[in-house]
């Protein structure tokens, strides 16, 4: 959530922000949002100084009953009564404006860091580093749906049948390979100093609002209408909640955690062949990277998550690229995102497996995350990132390494599943 007193100071400023990240209406609700701003703070001007008067007369009424000035005295009671009712109206305005005030703000995104490059779509953003050659495959070479038949390591139609389409059930090497990729990249990221995290996978609306999955997205998360929880969509979610409310010690920082979760996501209104597959599910795994850091540090941080992502997609030998995402391409909460996108062979295009994003204060404002510093209480950063996600990884994997015969597995997961060659 952006903090009301930058964008009363910097209303120009906040406009061209959210018209970089091509929010409808940007003028009129920054406007709105001032508006009420100074509707609220009248209304509590108004209201402290009618408490006050109202305090002084109570005062004094006893201080005139001893004088004998009865009249006097009860000329003040009569003013005092007219001063609580004028006050209890006040209070009750009061309330509503600053309903109305969190309404408006909590609609308005993240503004995007001053390095985000222009543009509203996909085409618009802006490569800025490949690695890895894109592999030549053998002639006869399959996509992944097609491997994972023919090697009977997948299978969608069990998943249809137990849930729906987008829940796959993985079997076999399928899924050995799937539990040897988790415990890879969580091996990693505690080499790298992240603490492990194992969070629940049920949130509800106060941990889905600090990280601005709510009000934003809730059409596209499962919800559990009998208790009102929320399946997560990724494990930054709870991870990032650990510390709603919370002011950390400032020796405790910089925090690092890191947790595998499956994710759910509902992807409503998606369909085609771009979505075939692996492409895209409504339940896959994931393993999540994320950090709280002083301001001054969030974004030294990014680049080390980034280069943390570059280092499994080389330990997997998977050609990637990195793609700094334009304004109108980023998520809500986000002020500077890369995208990682593995090349997937037998599809002849780049698949997105990683986010890595720096929030910034917007989901700390929310999430009350502060420190103290110098007997002064200041907001934190927060960011996250695929470290990674599974489906796309497994279908490039799948995908770059076929062979007549059979799939070869990267050196660096062979300790872990146990096995060379999917054959």
């Amino acid at each position: 959530m952006l903090q009301l007193n930058f964008i009363r100071d910097n209303r120009e400023l906040t406009i061209a922000g959210l018209e970089r990240k091509y929010f409808k209406g940007a003028t009129e609700a920054v406007d709105k949002l001032l508006g009420l701003d100074k509707q609220r703070r009248d209304t509590q001007s108004e209201l402290d100084a009618t408490l006050s008067q109202s305090n002084t007369l109570a005062k004094q009424i006893g201080q005139l009953m001893k004088e004998g000035k009865k009249e006097t005295a009860e000329a003040a009671k009569a003013q005092t009564a007219t001063l609580k009712t004028r006050a209890k109206a006040l209070e009750e305005s009061l309330k509503e404006v600053e309903e109305q005030l969190q309404a408006t703000l909590v609609l308005l995104p993240n503004l995007p860091h001053e390095s985000v490059p222009p543009g509203r779509t996909p085409e618009e953003n802006v490569e800025v580093y490949t690695w890895g050659e894109k592999p030549s495959l053998p002639e006869g070479s399959k996509p992944h749906w097609d491997l994972i038949e023919q090697y009977d390591i997948i299978d969608f139609k069990l998943g249809t049948k137990i849930t729906g389409a987008g829940f796959p059930v993985y079997k076999g090497k399928g899924a050995r390979l799937q539990r040897a990729m988790i415990q890879f990249f969580l091996d990693q990221a505690v080499e790298a100093g992240y603490l492990e995290i194992q969070p629940p996978i049920l949130i509800n609306a106060e941990s889905g609002f600090g990280t601005g999955q709510l009000p934003d997205k809730e059409g596209q998360m499962y919800h559990a209408t009998v208790d009102d929880l929320y399946l997560i969509p990724t494990a930054e979610v709870p991870i990032t909640n650990l510390y709603r409310d919370v002011i950390v010690a400032e020796n405790d920082l910089p925090i690092k955690n890191v947790g595998y979760t499956p994710c759910f996501r509902r992807e409503a209104g998606s369909w085609g062949a771009h979505v075939r597959g692996l492409n895209r599910l409504h339940q896959f795994d994931k393993v999540e990277i994320v950090q709280v850091r002083k301001a001054e540090e969030s974004y030294q941080a990014l680049d080390e998550m980034a280069e943390h992502v570059k280092g499994l997609l080389q330990k997997l030998e998977l050609p990637f690229r990195i793609i700094r995402l334009c304004g109108g391409d980023m998520g809500f909460t986000s002020a500077l995102t890369f995208d990682f996108e593995v090349w997937s062979a037998a599809q002849a295009r780049w698949l997105e497996c990683s986010s890595v994003s720096n929030f910034e204060t917007y989901q700390a404002n929310r999430l009350k995350l502060r420190y103290k510093t110098e007997g002064k209480t200041q907001l934190l950063h927060t960011l996250n990132g695929s470290a990674l996600a599974l489906p796309r990884i497994l279908a490039a994997l799948l995908e770059n390494n076929q062979t007549p015969d059979g799939i070869r597995i990267p050196k660096a997961l062979v300790p872990y599943c146990g096995f060379e060659v999917i054959q």
